[in-house]
């Protein structure tokens, strides 16, 4: 397994957040975290991407145990996080967001092929590049902040709570973009959701988290099939 996550707990000031996780993320794969607001699921993504500490519990990347690895080394073993409601840098321009991704990276990368790469996928980034972020629209804010991440050719994609505060027509865009680099370009995902639907139909294989524990996991398509997860989460 590329990340295997074992019996995590999280806290913050004594408040329990996650308790004793445990899954794991084969290369290749799309796995997706689903639960409701609350639930946890970006303190999992956060204490694997190293932001925040585990109170216990094992992360291993790649062969490697990485539990108390600093974020920016995590980062330069090649894994990126696509944070929340895009973040990003709302006064520099595409571009100059763009390589902000490769920050640290440049010596040890073709830039250009890179950006060349990211604009064949994203063509509206290249429209846009030396427009300022803060002018994009939601959704491609959303392409933006992936774009960022992948610039240094990342194994593993963290991505956090994609579809928050996007137009259902920029959710099905976003989300066809994690679907086509999953299945054409071969990037491993790691997707948390409150979007039930929208996130289990592009996955390989699913958890769903209620109050910071694994409730149930299995095949995507299974837990869409689901009577319990189709009432709690996909309103069926």
């Amino acid at each position: 397994m590329l990340l295997e996550v074992s019996d995590l707990f999280v806290s913050y000031g004594g408040v329990e957040a996650v308790s004793q996780v445990s899954f794991s993320v084969g290369e290749g794969e799309l796995v997706s975290i689903i639960g409701a607001n609350g639930a946890g699921k970006t303190s999992i993504l956060n204490a694997v991407m190293g932001l925040v500490p585990p109170s216990r519990g094992a992360i291993r990347f790649d062969g490697s145990d990485i539990t108390r690895l600093a974020s920016h080394l995590r980062a330069r073993s090649r894994m990126r996080i696509v944070p929340e409601r895009a973040h990003v840098f709302a006064h520099l321009t595409v571009l100059e967001n763009l390589l902000v991704g490769a920050y640290g990276l440049r010596k040890s990368m073709d830039v250009q092929q890179r950006l060349r790469s990211l604009y064949e996928f994203f063509p509206v980034l290249e429209e846009r590049s030396s427009q300022l972020a803060r002018t994009l629209s939601g959704g491609e804010q959303q392409q933006l902040s992936i774009a960022r991440a992948l610039i240094s050719d990342p194994k593993l994609l963290l991505v956090d709570e994609i579809s928050m505060g996007l137009m259902p027509k920029l959710v099905e865009t976003v989300f066809q973009a994690l679907h086509d680099l999953n299945r054409r370009h071969g990037l491993t995902i790691l997707l948390v959701e409150q979007n039930a639907l929208a996130s289990l139909k592009i996955a390989n294989r699913g958890y769903v988290l209620e109050a910071g524990r694994i409730a149930l996991e299995g095949d995507a398509a299974d837990l869409m099939r689901d009577a319990g997860v189709r009432e709690a989460y996909l309103g069926i």
